[in-house]
């Protein structure tokens, strides 16, 4: 067990506000954006309006998925974890190892419950895209079905993190998504995924665990997402060539990555980043057609 002052562990929790700093890293802070960051552009791309922004169901759902689904999300995995984690190099500093006491099943239970509250503010439109999440969410990590142990089904499941912003898109137009847009959109999850899986290939083998990663080896998985990648790129173009530009920046990290030589435990950390960075891109793209530039440039 590490002892350095960053990393934790569920039983080591000496009162209240140790209790808090836990569930926060167990979130993972960095990583919050991935689900929250969809319901900005699925808001962005659903408005026509600058009131339609800034509607309270907008807030409310954006604010669900910036921390309690973070905690249902990886509470279930890290439950679920436990054994897997023991020896995972990641748990040390930046995460957090489930020490097996009751806090973190509670707070699952609990954002599990507060979850129940978006389908009251979404129409129905957007139910099913809410329901994906939440079985998704739970069913990577939790068996049965635990598609995280199963090649190609724990990318393809990854998906779920898109699900937040079609949801978000339908509470907004009242329809859903383009296709093309979700398919894209799903595929860059299903590269994102896969990519954050290449650190874990030797503790996973280690514990038997089966994953894309783990069967691909790292330089096949490379492969792997650029193929995600470039499919997804392509599905955004046909949404909007634009889009599909933007997204050829992943594949080309790719290269980036294979000829600098750059370690995948490095890179992994750039993403939260860049994915902010793309995301931001996107979302002044779709705002500019609510409020032209030309409107508030001098």
């Amino acid at each position: 067990m590490p002892a350095a002052a960053d990393s934790a562990d569920s039983s080591d929790h000496a009162g209240p506000a140790a209790g808090v700093r836990y569930l926060l890293k167990l979130s993972r802070p960095r990583f919050w954006l991935y689900l929250a960051g969809p319901i900005v552009v699925g808001v962005a791309f659903g408005a026509t309006s600058v009131p339609e922004l800034f509607a309270a169901p907008n807030v409310l759902l954006f604010g669900y998925f910036l921390l309690p689904a973070n905690l249902f999300l990886y509470g279930v995995n890290d439950v679920f974890d436990r054994d897997i984690d023991e020896g995972n190099p990641k748990k040390t500093g930046r995460e957090v190892r489930y020490g097996g006491d009751r806090l973190v099943p509670v707070v699952v239970v609990a954002s599990l419950l507060a979850g129940a509250g978006t389908f009251a503010i979404t129409p129905r439109a957007a139910w099913p895209f809410l329901a994906g999440f939440f079985l998704l969410g739970a069913q990577y990590s939790a068996p049965p079905l635990r598609f995280k142990t199963t090649p190609l089904l724990d990318s393809v499941s990854n998906g779920l993190y898109v699900l937040p912003g079609a949801a978000a898109y339908a509470l907004v137009a009242g329809s859903a998504p383009p296709l093309a847009a979700l398919a894209g959109a799903w595929l860059w999850a299903m590269g994102m995924h896969t990519f954050s899986a290449i650190p874990d290939i030797e503790p996973d083998r280690a514990a038997g665990i089966r994953t894309t990663a783990t069967a691909l080896g790292e330089s096949r998985t490379l492969t792997y997402c650029a193929a995600c990648w470039l499919a997804a790129a392509g599905a955004f173009a046909l949404v909007d060539p634009r889009i599909g530009a933007v997204l050829l920046a992943y594949p080309a990290l790719v290269g980036v990555v294979r000829v600098a030589g750059v370690a995948i435990d490095r890179a992994y950390w750039w993403f939260p980043a860049i994915n902010t960075a793309v995301g931001a891109v996107l979302t002044m793209g779709a705002l500019s057609r609510i409020v032209p530039p030309g409107a508030v440039l001098p």
